[in-house]
């Protein structure tokens, strides 16, 4: 029996992290590791409205760039906008593989985006408090 296609869920970082006022800007390097961290264990199990095993992929951007990627997550670092990573990303999963894509972001126009392309979208909430 062929292995499953894991769904990729891919983490505008800037975004999710931007949604809690939680001094983030004074460590934006410092704030996408911490997400980064509290994502690393869900790979296996996923999350509440996407069951595990998943491809968890974490977009940075900025003074985010550089973030290494850890087991369970990998993090992709844009060389110039995030959200351009974000559908690229998206677009070659589904072109690739037709695998499923889940984005997490509240971005409008990046839902409205990567949508184009048949990825699904969540809000921040989806993995945010993990």
């Amino acid at each position: 029996m062929p292995e499953q296609i894991r769904p990729m869920i891919v983490v505008d970082g800037a975004n999710v992290v931007g949604s809690v006022p939680d001094g983030w800007w004074r460590d934006r390097r410092g704030a996408a590791e911490r997400l980064r961290d509290r994502l690393a264990g869900r790979a296996a199990e996923g999350f509440a409205e996407l069951p595990g095993p998943v491809e968890l992929v974490l977009v940075v951007e900025g003074a985010a760039r550089g973030v290494a990627s850890v087991p369970g997550v990998r993090v992709e670092s844009a060389p110039g906008s995030g959200d351009d990573l974000v559908v690229e990303l998206v677009r070659a999963a589904r072109e690739t593989d037709g695998r499923p894509c889940v984005v997490v972001t509240a971005d409008r126009e990046l839902r409205a985006r990567v949508e184009r392309h048949g990825a699904r979208c969540l809000g921040p909430r989806a993995v945010r408090d993990v």
